[in-house]
């Protein structure tokens, strides 16, 4: 029997427990799911007869290394800076392991220490990262293949409200966690490169430059700069492409709403705000303008921003309650904090609500002398307000690469991600059995 230990029960772990669960009987598997709350665990066990619910505080270095050493395969589904420890010691006991975050430089540094105790160490195996590694890189290597150049590449993806649950000026809602949409982009400038040019945008800048797309049957979209895009020149083996790109999908509007937000100073995590426990969201709202007790807080806000008095953004802005004599309700908070919770209570998936994964990938290359442009895109929609496309295509990635690495069929070791053709080929043929299906064309060639 081979046992699999996943630690965290958070709400994206739900498909790919799921996933492993419906495989345990046929493939002699044992889960055990790690959470510090127990009852957490027990409800994504479901009381299943190959699933074990444990309490467990990743922490407790004793604790963490019995229980991986108990275990075939670790799955980390804990927040980001807490995996190198359990990566620390899955090297020490000599087991596997699998996680959707990015690779932090502290877990890149253990690749060497991971390949002598021949511990295979899979990473951004998620949706973005993840899915989007494996789509990229099969046509990446078809292009290549054929013969082409590659000159343009570019990668959106974005977690969404489906049309059909969108009711609100936004055309957003949290499906994912909170923290992260609130402090997406704060952590420095991002980076890419445009026909051989390389380009910063610094934070207050970020929602301010966006791209527009379309994506037959879905609409409009509009993407940011996401994160570091040339640290993946190397990884893609596109060291010399002039450019490249990777961002974050909204649809049109919201970003230039955002940037009110950043603008004022609300997406600040790095103080505590004084009085915030006496404070309602307009009080809240009037902290970061400009003393003038004869001007409402609307109007200072227009004047500082430049904002139109029939501006859609001051409707946006009200319809979040910004302006709202509501109390905040939390008695110790960031800007950034205090602003996550008044987009909780507007931004929530209803019981009922729909989310939706958009991801879109351009490829733009040289071909027998001749220039070619081909999109691929991937819409997928989740069941309801718990069954979401992003727990289905965070998990599930998750769940197959932890199958395959199980099975034998992933045998190389070392701190990695996704980005070969052993891993994406079978990935991609099973994720589509679950609707997650890209559509590939050629468009007319779009340079810059």
């Amino acid at each position: 029997m081979k046992k699999i230990l996943i630690i965290g029960a958070g709400r994206s772990t739900a498909s790919l427990i799921a996933y492993l669960q419906a495989k345990s009987e046929a493939s002699d598997w044992h889960i055990t799911i790690a959470d510090r709350v127990l009852d957490l665990a027990e409800e994504k066990a479901k009381g299943h007869a190959r699933c074990t619910a444990v309490v467990f505080d990743v922490e407790d270095h004793m604790s963490r290394t019995s229980l991986i050493a108990e275990h075939d395969i670790v799955i980390s589904m804990l927040p980001a800076h807490m995996h190198v420890p359990v990566a620390q010691d899955c090297i020490a006991l000599k087991k596997h392991m699998v996680t959707a975050s990015y690779i932090s430089e502290e877990m890149k540094a253990l690749d060497e220490r991971a390949k002598a105790a021949g511990v295979i160490m899979i990473n951004e195996i998620g949706v973005d990262p993840g899915i989007d590694h494996l789509s990229a890189m099969k046509v990446l290597d078809e292009i290549r293949k054929a013969g082409g150049k590659m000159l343009i590449f570019e990668s959106f993806t974005g977690g969404l409200v489906a049309p059909e649950s969108d009711n609100n000026p936004w055309n957003y809602k949290f499906t994912w966690n909170p923290r992260n949409v609130v402090l997406a982009g704060s952590g420095g400038a991002v980076k890419f490169i445009q026909e051989g040019q390389y380009k910063y945008i610094p934070y207050h800048q970020l929602f301010r430059r966006t791209e527009l797309m379309e994506i037959e049957g879905f609409g409009r979209f509009e993407g940011y700069a996401n994160r570091d895009s040339l640290r993946y020149r190397k990884v893609y083996g596109l060291e010399d492409i002039p450019t490249i790109f990777r961002g974050t999908l909204r649809r049109p509007g919201f970003c230039r709403a955002w940037d009110v937000f950043v603008k004022l100073g609300m997406t600040d995590d790095s103080y505590v705000l004084e009085g915030v426990e006496e404070m309602t969201h307009r009080q809240f709202t009037n902290t970061f303008l400009a003393y003038n007790p004869k001007d409402s807080v609307e109007l200072k806000l227009m004047h500082y921003l430049n904002i139109p008095l029939d501006s859609e953004l001051i409707e946006k802005l009200k319809w979040l309650g910004l302006f709202d004599d509501q109390p905040i309700g939390l008695a110790k908070a960031s800007p950034a904090r205090a602003l996550q919770h008044i987009l909780e209570r507007k931004w929530k998936l209803e019981e009922g609500d729909k989310d939706m994964i958009v991801m879109y990938h351009k490829f733009g290359y040289l071909l027998n002398g001749q220039k070619k442009m081909l999109e691929s895109s991937m819409v997928t929609k989740g069941v309801d307000s718990q069954h979401t496309a992003m727990a289905r295509t965070v998990g599930l990635p998750v769940g197959i690469a932890t199958r395959h690495i199980l099975e034998g069929n992933i045998r190389k070791p070392g701190v990695q991600i996704p980005v070969t053709k052993e891993i994406y080929t079978p990935m991609l043929a099973e994720l589509q059995e679950y609707g997650i299906t890209f559509v590939e064309k050629e468009i007319p060639y779009k340079g810059y």
